[in-house]
């Protein structure tokens, strides 16, 4: 048997012809339903939807500082948020020190030794500073980056 012959739609079409010629009442239905599942399945393939890109932001800047500042206004600004921040710290340690206190009374109410704890934990502070700065002049002195220490190209 050829390939063409096995290709033919005419008996395929002629079975199909004979078959739907019978008298049977979901005939129509049938064919209506089929016909509109394929428009439908079509339809959904052969559609493309392609969205706009959105519109580009409008920006608006806020400043906060007059356009013209001279130098000495800007230095004067400069120190009166600085002493800000140095006051936040100051507040800022001496909280963490009242909680501090408040551990160290409630470690010695348990009885644990809280100055062998915090002798240790100074001790590990110091080591881990001390391989920090040998990091860094070993970095400085080889020009190589060690570990994920982070190196700065200058070049003008």
């Amino acid at each position: 048997m050829s390939l063409v012959s096995r290709m033919n739609p005419g008996p395929g079409f002629a079975d199909f012809w004979h078959e739907f010629r019978r008298p049977n009442p979901y005939r129509w239905p049938i064919l209506g339903l089929s016909v509109l599942m394929t428009s439908l399945l079509l339809f959904k393939i052969t559609t493309d939807t392609v969205p706009i890109p959105p519109e580009r932001p409008k920006v608006t800047y806020i400043t906060s500082f007059p356009e013209g500042r001279s130098d000495a206004e800007i230095l004067a600004s400069n120190i009166e948020n600085q002493k800000r921040q140095d006051e936040r710290r100051a507040l800022e340690q001496e909280q963490i020190e009242k909680r501090k206190e408040i551990y160290r009374s409630i470690g010695r109410a348990t009885g644990l030794d809280v100055d062998e704890m915090e002798r240790k934990i100074a001790e590990e502070e110091a080591r881990e500073a001390a391989e920090k700065e040998a990091s860094m002049r070993r970095v400085l002195s080889e020009g190589q980056p060690t570990g994920d220490q982070p190196v700065a190209d200058i070049t003008e």
